[in-house]
């Protein structure tokens, strides 16, 4: 997808003198909670290393590093207009990154650690760099619920720039051999976690002063539970960029997706949802349950990618709960896209 020039933000360039190159140029490691302390002194080289957390696997960056922010970029083939969510060990840590109002304090106490991203002012004191906020003034925090996600945190005792870790626009990883398969000597170490339980990105709130909260993605906790403590959402605002997950071509497997499918045609596959699905489909959630849905996605996507069909059919899916989140990566998966 090429993005509008009234949004390209050009003026964050990589650092000069920066090699995209891999620092160790070798098939990832990938191990369990006893490689932690490697895994910092990798991040602290500048190295990127694969990070579980309960909604997908991230590529995560020292924040404050802007060579290892831009490797990063490098590594996914990502726009650098497109930010970054900074990853923090807890509440206290975020505080010193973005300017929490009563808000965001308020989503922060009840849903953190978890699957909610907080778009907030940019602090003074924050140590995440200019380039993994692309140019903006505000940054996207979380505090992801994954125990090993936060014993990387508080081992590591900085922000860490964490996208999912896969090619940009493409699906994202819910098993540490998909971060393998997907950018193999691109990490260093990859954090075994298990499979993601959430399964989907975190969903993305934008707090600004004197204006109402914003929904800038669905994601893993469902717009009601927000809404109990913000009041009514209002949506992102059109062709603006400042979180992930906003471009029009994202999620994407390599097969081209057909929704609101009854059944497969000749040449596809059936991704089903629902009691009702053909022996031969692969089904999101038998019991139509969006939550297991969401949890399966990506999963059942990949692996319908690797069946070799030219297009996956997608039965529908209600718009309510985590039906919305999973809607939305259906529609932006099947979006024209630039390969």
């Amino acid at each position: 997808m090429t993005q509008p020039d009234s949004l390209r933000r050009d003026r964050i360039p990589y650092p000069q003198k920066f090699d995209p190159t891999p620092l160790s140029p070798k098939t990832p490691v990938v191990c369990d909670a006893s490689s932690i302390p490697d895994a910092v002194r990798a991040l602290r080289g500048g190295e990127l290393v694969g990070m579980p957390t309960e909604t997908v696997y991230g590529l995560a960056a020292d924040a404050g590093n802007p060579e290892a922010v831009a490797r990063v970029f490098a590594a996914k083939g990502r726009p650098s207009f497109n930010p970054l969510i900074s990853h923090v060990a807890n509440v206290e840590a975020a505080t010193r990154e973005g300017e929490f109002d009563e808000r965001s304090i308020a989503l922060a106490a009840a849903l953190w650690p978890g699957p909610l991203t907080l778009v907030v002012p940019v602090a003074d004191t924050a140590r995440t760099c200019e380039l993994a906020r692309a140019g903006l003034t505000t940054i996207g925090l979380r505090v992801p619920r994954h125990p090993l996600a936060r014993e990387l945190l508080d081992a590591f005792d900085g922000p860490l720039s964490a996208p999912s870790a896969n090619p940009s626009g493409r699906l994202s990883p819910t098993r540490a051999e998909d971060v393998v398969r997907e950018l193999g000597d691109r990490v260093s170490i990859v954090l075994d976690g298990g499979p993601c339980r959430a399964g989907i990105e975190s969903t993305i709130v934008a707090l600004s002063p004197d204006e109402p909260a914003r929904l800038l993605r669905p994601g893993a906790i469902g717009r009601d539970t927000i809404e109990t403590i913000t009041g009514p959402l209002a949506e992102a605002v059109p062709d603006e960029i400042t979180a992930p997950g906003q471009l029009v071509s994202h999620y994407a497997p390599r097969a081209t997706l057909r929704l609101e499918a009854s059944r497969a045609g000749p040449g596809e596959v059936l991704l089903g949802f629902g009691p009702d699905v053909p022996a031969a489909g692969a089904n999101l959630s038998a019991a139509g349950d969006t939550v297991e849905a969401a949890a399966n996605l990506y999963r059942l996507l990949r692996e319908l990618d690797a069946s070799g069909a030219e297009t996956i059919a997608v039965m529908p899916i209600p718009d309510t709960g985590l039906g919305e989140a999973v809607n939305d990566r259906l529609r932006r998966a099947a979006a024209p896209r630039n390969d």
